[in-house]
């Protein structure tokens, strides 16, 4: 689903260049669910972007549903964005005047589905992570967990290839750090959706079924799971 191949990156400051990712390799498969993990500086923010086409890099390749995104001019690119890629925000990232209905439906308003079918699809997402009734609600009478819920939902709407989710939960407490993780791997058995997590955190990286771990612009492991530990008690 997602090929990473001798992905180089440097940003320019005057008239240096300084070199923030060093040749990353690395393959995830359809239907995982794997966490990005660095501290801050690592390059993984860097390497987000990347991923999502928000950028280009200086050397490589990134294949997703087997399209070199790379090559893609912008207008392509940005096609390409809505269609397969969807995103999770640690700051949600929600349109304060649109309800939460209206906030998961957005991605399809810019595809012209029909509004008939954009809520009937919005309105099963929300279901599906427990925000049943309300969906006339706006996001400022919703707590920071349900807020991430309808970002969630919003994101899944356009069926996407691959979902980006930027330290998903880095705004809640622990608990509802749980319940989001939670809803998360339900997400990712039931849908088959892949997942990249990014995030700077030992425990959020410790749910995942694959850890790749990014230090100064290297990678440095690709730790594989069997099963991942989250439990789904907490899921809708």
């Amino acid at each position: 689903m997602l090929r990473v191949e001798n992905i180089s990156h440097s940003f320019k400051t005057g008239n240096e260049w300084t070199k923030v990712l060093h040749s990353i390799n690395f393959t995830v498969n359809q239907g995982e669910m794997v966490a990005l993990l660095g501290s801050s500086g690592s390059g993984k923010s860097t390497l987000l972007n990347l991923m999502a086409g928000l950028m280009k890099p200086l050397e490589g390749h990134i294949y997703i549903a087997d399209q070199d995104i790379v090559k893609l001019g912008e207008n392509k690119l940005a096609e390409f964005r809505r269609k397969h890629i969807g995103f999770i925000f640690q700051a949600y990232e929600l349109i304060t005047s649109l309800t939460v209905c209206e906030n998961v439906e957005l991605p399809l308003v810019f595809q012209s589905v029909s509004p008939r079918i954009r809520r009937q699809k919005a309105l099963q997402l929300l279901e599906q992570v427990g925000l049943q009734g309300k969906e006339d609600m706006f996001p400022s009478q919703l707590s920071g967990g349900q807020q991430q819920r309808v970002s969630i939902a919003r994101s899944l709407i356009t069926e996407p290839s691959v979902i980006f989710a930027d330290e998903p939960t880095g705004n809640l407490d622990s608990k509802t750090e749980e319940e989001i993780l939670a809803i998360l791997l339900h997400l990712n058995k039931t849908l088959k959706t892949t997942f990249i997590v990014v995030t700077h955190e030992h425990e959020v990286a410790d749910r995942m079924q694959r850890i790749f771990s990014l230090r100064d612009g290297y990678l440095i492991n690709g730790d594989f799971r069997e099963e991942s530990p989250v439990s789904e008690e907490a899921a809708p």
